[in-house]
Order: C-alpha cells, then structure tokens, then sequence
C-alpha cells in the first residue's frame, strides 16, 4: 500500500462520519425536490405558501371626475366653402395660358365660369355648459362653417347653430335641440394656482374622447396667434393635440377652468406646451352672446407699454411692472378721468398691474359705463383716479351666425380703432367687413368721416350715422400719404 494513502483506525472513523453525514444531506435534498415535485407527498406543516397583500385606501384615479365630465365634452364637425380669390388660379384670366389647359374654368361656349368652391372640414371639441343644449367651443373650429354637428358620448349626433362668435377671444358659441343634458359644472379660473393638476379633455386626432393629466405651468399667458386681441392664456403640460381645440380644462373638483386653445409646437404636435382660455373669460363671453348677440367690452381710451428695468430705474421706480401711458386719447375716458402721458398705472380696481395684457383684459371685463378705481405713479407719488370707462366701439367684437352685425346703429365698419393725434389709428380689420371691402388696412389713421375731423370712437359712429344709406366717405392717412376711401351703407 502506499504510505500517502495509508490512514490509521481513527482516521477511518472520522471518514466514515462524513460520508454518512454527506448521504443522510442529500437524501433531505431528494426529498425537497420531490416534495415541490409532488406536494401531496408531503405533510402541510412541511410546506410555507407565501401569501400577497393588496395596498389598502382603494385605487389612485381620476376616474371619478372623468365619469362626471366627460358626458360633457362633445366633438365639433363643421363644414363650410373656402372661400377662392381669382389669384389663386393657375393664370387668372389669361386666355392665351388657357388655350394649353383646356379653357380650365369656362362653359361649354367658351364663358366663363364661378370656379368651384371646394368644401373644408373642421373637427374640434366643445363643453356643453347649459342643460338646454348651449356648448362653448373655439371660435377658429367653426369660423365660415355653414353646416356644424355635434357628436356626444352616448352615441347621438345633433345639429347645431352657431349663436354668435367671438373673433378677440377665438371663442363660439353653439346651440343644439335638447333638454336635460348634462352640463359642465363652471369653476372660478382666478382660483386657479401654477401647480393645479387638471385634466384635458377633447377628441384629438378624431381618435375619440381623450382624457389626459397634467399641471398649470403658468397664468396670464399672451402668445399672439390668431387675433390676439384679449389672451389670458392658462398655460397646461396635459397633453393637447389637434381636436382638442374647444375642448375641456378641468379641475380635481370637475370644474370647467378653461377651454382649450393653442399649442406651441414646430412640429405639430404636443411637446408640453398648450393654453386655454380662462373659464371666468369664457363665462363673460356666453354671457353676452345669449343675452346681448355681441360682447360689449370697456376702454381706457389710452396706448401702454410694459415697463422695463430700465424705465423703472429711470422713472424712480421700486421695481418694474405696471404700464407706462405713451399717449392718451382726445375725448377719451382716460382724459375725462384726468390720465396723463408718462402715469404708470400700478393697479386697476385694486388688483395689480403686471402686464399691459393684464391690463387691458382687466379694463375690457370691468364693463362699459362702469366706474373704475385707477392708481397711478406720478412724479414718483401713488395717486388714484375714479374714472367712468367707454365702451371699445368701432369695432365689429362678435357676429351672429347668419353673418349680420349686432349693432344699435350703423357705424359697425368692421375695424378696431384707437385715438391717435391725427384721427383714429386701425388696429384691426375684419376680413369680411364693409371697411375691408373699401380697402382700410391696419396701421391706417382715419382722419375724416364726410369731410369732418373725427377724434374719437364717437365721432366716428356719430359721423357714420348721418351718412344714413349713401356711402361715407373717408379721409384715411396712410404712409404718409392722403387718400379718400368710400365704404358702402350696410
């Protein structure tokens, strides 16, 4: 035998206990195999099943305020002609390029004829807001449409007219048949904190009703697209997409807070940056258009801009914010009330002036006829003027859906003016409008009416009034140059 593999008696008894020991572990091993293998071969005090528990406190939804809301956010379908100018033919009225393409256009005698107006779709979304079949929704989704149908949740379509719409606010507003609808609850939009969940709801992509989740990123919000003319934009991160236009911004309480608007985006599509427009400017609005068929707002009667750093260090200001008078209106309320070129307002009816956009929306809602409490910083002291605001005239605001203007009298041209030292400056031009159609554009001052000066809104629909049914001649400065204009009587 080898001597390096010669063990003594009691090496072999200790190499006998380890092998049994290794002998008697892997049968427990065998066994615990054939157990999980065949559990009924086994007792149930050898076998440990583990149990799951659920979380308790129920589920983390906004499925309740979805149940609520969403049979009151509809889809708008709205159809209508666009409308074609000669120019956008292949070559006008060119014969001779006509000759090359079949006569495009012409009758069979050669004459020639109405060029086909192609039809257009829209989809957007709406918030019914009264239980007898009145809905809010954009005023861009059904702007020219001549035929609009609402589809609700439970499956129904319905007709619907268009009551009035509202071009300074892009917001419409549409009536179906029905009764005892299901309708909106409407929140105060002023309440309303950066950092609010809400939640959006509309038909995007005409994918269906869509609910998605997000925050209030910021309040007070201008971004210019469209008229432009009063934006109080709530900026949201919920996601929005085209065909939410119309559609429902809501609260944890199910509360309408605003009606979805705009997006920002290069591409097209939701990148976290959309805005709606404040439930309490919405209200305003549908107020008006049920009860007056136009929107009546309130004005000044001055021109603003934001103060900067700059100015404000320059004027001895505190801080910047507020708006800085550049000019004041003759006859206008600001000049009635005592306002002054070079005044930075700090706050209109005691809530403060951040912006000039604030202001302005502010000034519009307070109310023609309305007296309003005004502070000012002059000569680096505050002071406060009471002063009776006007109504914003001489402009068309709102239209009612057969296209005819609601106005008193006849001085609705169709343009928004402001007082300007030599007349009246135009703002802005309504497109279908009798001033659009004489050829008033933007940034033309109106100098006379008939041969006599006008200074002021009034002077204006005075003036307009006397034409009675004879066209009204216009004096209109325009680059510097003079021109007379001739609008037709409505």
């Amino acid at each position: 035998m080898n001597p390096r593999f010669s063990l003594t008696q009691r090496g072999r008894n200790a190499l006998l206990a380890v092998l049994a020991g290794a002998l008697l572990a892997s049968g427990a091993a065998w066994r615990g195999l054939a157990a999980e293998a065949h559990p009924s071969a086994t007792t149930a005090s050898t076998v440990s099943t583990p149990i799951a528990h659920a979380i308790a406190g129920g589920r983390d939804s906004y499925a309740d305020v979805v149940e609520v809301v969403s049979p009151t956010v509809v889809t708008v379908r709205a159809q209508g002609r666009a409308r074609v100018s000669p120019t956008q033919l292949p070559f006008g009225d060119d014969d001779f390029f006509g000759q090359f393409f079949g006569n495009q256009g012409r009758g069979p005698r050669g004459q020639r004829q109405a060029p086909r107006t192609p039809r257009q779709n829209a989809l957007g979304s709406g918030v019914v807001v009264t239980t007898d079949g009145y809905i809010l929704t954009n005023n861009h989704v059904v702007d020219g449409a001549d035929d609009v149908n609402v589809d609700f949740t439970d499956g129904q379509t319905l007709s619907a007219k268009i009551v009035g719409t509202d071009k300074a606010s892009d917001l419409a507003l549409l009536k179906v048949s029905g009764s005892n609808l299901k309708a909106i609850a409407i929140g105060n939009s002023d309440a309303v904190k950066v950092g609010d969940v809400v939640l959006a709801v509309g038909n995007p992509l005409n994918v269906g009703q869509t609910v998605t989740m997000g925050i209030i990123s910021a309040k007070g919000r201008s971004t210019g697209v469209g008229d432009g003319s009063y934006e109080d934009f709530l900026q949201t991160d919920a996601p929005i997409n085209h065909g939410n236009s119309g559609g429902a911004l809501v609260n944890m309480k199910g509360e309408l807070v605003g009606i979805n608007s705009q997006i920002l985006s290069e591409s097209g599509g939701n990148i976290g940056i959309g805005f709606a427009i404040p439930a309490n400017m919405a209200k305003h609005v549908m107020d008006d258009l049920r009860t007056k068929g136009k929107v009546t707002r309130a004005q000044l009667g001055v021109t603003v801009q934001g103060v900067t750093a700059d100015m404000a260090q320059s004027l001895g200001l505190k801080q910047a914010g507020g708006a800085i008078i550049s000019s004041v209106g003759d006859g206008s309320a600001a000049e009635r009330g005592g306002l002054k070129r070079g005044d930075v307002i700090v706050s209109f009816n005691g809530q403060p002036v951040r912006d000039t956009n604030g202001l302005r929306n502010r000034v519009a809602d307070a109310g023609p006829g309305s007296t309003a409490d005004v502070a000012i910083i002059r000569d680096g002291g505050e002071k406060h003027l009471s002063i009776k605001l006007d109504e914003a005239g001489g402009e068309r605001i709102a239209r009612r859906g057969d296209g005819e203007e609601r106005s008193s009298d006849k001085s609705a041209l169709g343009v928004s003016v402001a007082p300007d030292k030599n007349g009246l400056v135009v703002e802005g031009v309504d497109p279908d409008g009798r001033a659009a159609d004489a050829g008033i554009r933007a940034g033309d001052v109106i100098v006379e009416v008939n041969r006599q000066a006008v200074k002021s809104v009034d002077d204006l629909r005075a003036a307009i009034k006397k034409s009675s049914d004879k066209p009204t001649l216009l004096l209109i400065s325009r680059n510097g140059n003079d021109v007379y204009l001739t609008v037709k009587p409505s």
